[in-house]
């Protein structure tokens, strides 16, 4: 964590609408149509032993509906037979019953302790599968959503310890072999947790690579695991295989093996001897000063300081840089200045270009140096914060300015998850590289939007949801700010039945459904085709923003809930319902 960066989110400005009024409801009907299943989903229910919130979060609340995004309006969902069934829609008015593409070789009913069987589309051709027993399954598809070209092939199937859930998978090209990384999901128990659940959470990021030249068996060529205390929101492999990210309540860190347990603790007990600073600074509001002690045989003439408006750089005796990076802060280049003192120490003065501007650090990510703070600056700190802190609950009642009534606030601003942060890990060294304090951003949905990207997040901002894209090769716009659903985060905190949360890939549209019969769709705003006014300001409204509500005719509970830009898939235990939000181009 310690060499992480640390990033933040920034918003598109444009992307927000401060001036959004609401949604308006319609009561324009939506066409809406239903399938019986022939067989019922296989649905798994919690055992007595999963009892905490976090197998709520991971099987309970599984969503069983599986949308394939590499081909448009292309479902799968296993029945109770074992049997992977598969809905593509081309025209409503002639829908054909789900199709069998695939079926488990296990009987699912004889194992005791399963979870529920979970899928995941790593290509176009190529799809990740469980049997919920712990087995592993690799699929060659062919081109799917089509009869003529789809056919599931295994090609690698394997037992790999206890029963998982599919999180995400991924298909690439690494050194010039075909290869799938998989992230599979468990929550198994903790002997040594005796204070909390008793439960720990585990990703697998599992590696399977083609053999060698001729030799088209696939086999596990790395196993990795993190290890966490609660369920990820959100965890997906880069589509490079080389990197991981993890939006979660709690941290996860990799669980290292014995070998590099001991290489590891070797390198801790060279770290944990003492070592002197190598150099050290102070700072005012106008410059930076640095204090370096020189080695006896140093000279004047050994010293060589580079200064630059955003870097520094000092060598001696024509070594390798002593001291090299990036600035904190601009400085006035020209006006920087060096001397050697009488106690042989090398004094660097440095000049702030931003006056009063505070330095948390001399050079980024250089942690060889010591700050040294001093005491009037610590008392001129604290005299700052003073007013921050009293023995009285309401010292000056008549300020124009009372403090916060935690009491005005309503159910929905409340966030239960207010540690959440989002994590990106290196898959060669296992650590952190960049982290992100997520704070009361609460966490909505995922989306896929290109399936060649990772999905994409949606986070609550204020009472709008945003929509977030990663991009794992641009390292200085990692995550994107890409389409705003206004008020959603504070329509949907509202909403206390719900269950699944989902947008339209082309961002047309936002929808939940609560665990029984009810779906709501927010509508983008949309120009109006008449004219109309707000009466409060006077002005012409040039457009609406529509909810609409969907009312199933099912009384089982909603197991699945897929959209996709023209339509809804909600599934239920007997019944496949479409929805058609948007008429097609």
């Amino acid at each position: 964590m310690a060499g992480a960066a640390h990033c933040s989110l920034q918003a598109k400005r444009l992307l927000l609408d401060p001036k959004f009024e609401g949604y308006k409801l319609s009561l324009e009907p939506l066409a809406c149509y239903q399938l019986g299943l022939d067989a019922a989903v296989a649905e798994v229910q919690l055992r007595d032993d999963q009892y905490t919130l976090d197998h709520m979060r991971a099987f309970g609340m599984y969503n069983y509906l599986h949308l394939d995004s590499w081909y448009q309006d292309n479902v799968y969902y296993v029945d109770q037979f074992g049997r992977v069934m598969n809905l593509s829609v081309t025209l409503d008015t002639a829908l054909q019953k789900p199709r069998e593409v695939f079926r488990l070789p296990t009987d699912l009913t004889a194992c005791d302790n399963r979870l529920c069987a979970s899928m995941h589309f790593s290509s176009s051709t190529w799809v990740t599968l469980s049997d919920g027993t712990g087995r592993l399954y690799l699929i060659k598809s062919g081109k799917r959503g089509s009869s003529a070209s789809e056919k599931w092939e295994i090609v690698f199937n394997e037992e790999l310890g206890s029963p998982f859930i599919v999180a995400h998978s991924v298909s690439f090209v690494k050194a010039d072999a075909h290869s799938l990384a998989v992230l599979l999901l468990r929550v198994e128990k903790d002997e040594l947790d005796t204070k909390g659940s008793g439960f720990h959470v585990t990703l697998e990021w599992v590696t399977i690579a083609e053999g060698k030249e001729g030799d088209h068996r696939y086999e596990i060529i790395k196993r990795r695991v993190l290890q966490g205390k609660s369920v990820p929101h959100y965890a997906a492999i880069e589509p490079s295989g080389d990197g991981l990210m993890i939006v979660s309540h709690k941290p996860f860190t990799f669980m290292q093996s014995e070998s590099d347990k001991l290489e590891e603790n070797d390198d801790a007990k060279v770290t944990n001897e003492k070592k002197d600073p190598l150099y050290y600074w102070q700072q005012t509001e106008d410059d930076v000063t640095i204090t370096v002690h020189l080695p006896q045989d140093i000279t004047r003439d050994d010293i060589k300081i580079h200064f630059s408006p955003d870097n520094i750089c000092v060598t001696l005796k024509d070594q390798p840089p002593f001291m090299e990076g990036k600035l904190y802060s601009s400085v006035d280049h020209e006006s920087c200045t060096w001397i050697i003192r009488e106690d042989k120490s090398l004094e660097i003065s440095l000049i702030k270009k931003n006056e009063g501007c505070r330095w948390t650090e001399l050079i980024i990510g250089d942690t060889r140096g010591e700050f040294i703070m001093d005491p009037s600056q610590c008392s001129e700190i604290a005299e700052s914060l003073m007013h921050l802190t009293s023995e009285v609950m309401n010292p000056n009642p008549d300020k124009e300015k009372p403090p916060c009534n935690a009491q005005e606030l309503e159910e929905c601003d409340a966030f239960l998850e207010d540690g959440a942060s989002l994590c990106r890990f290196d898959g060669d060294s296992l650590k952190i590289t960049h982290i992100i304090n997520l704070g009361s951003n609460q966490y909505l949905f995922s989306v896929v939007v290109n399936p060649k990207e990772m999905p994409c997040f949606c986070l609550r901002h204020d009472v709008d949801a945003l929509l977030w894209q990663p991009h794992s090769d641009q390292p200085e716009n990692m995550w994107e700010h890409i389409a705003t659903f206004n008020a959603l985060g504070y329509v949907q905190a509202s909403k206390q039945d719900k269950k699944f949360m989902a947008c339209a890939p082309d961002y047309s549209y936002a929808a939940l459904c609560e665990c029984l019969r009810r779906v709501f769709i927010y509508r983008q705003p949309t120009p109006l085709a008449t004219v109309l006014y707000n009466r409060k300001e006077g002005r012409q409204v040039g457009q609406v923003a529509k909810q609409l509500v969907a009312t199933l005719e099912a009384n089982d509970p909603i197991l699945g809930f897929q959209a996709t830009s023209e339509r809804l898939f909600v599934l239920t235990t007997k019944t496949l319902f479409l929805i058609k939000v948007n008429s097609g181009n």
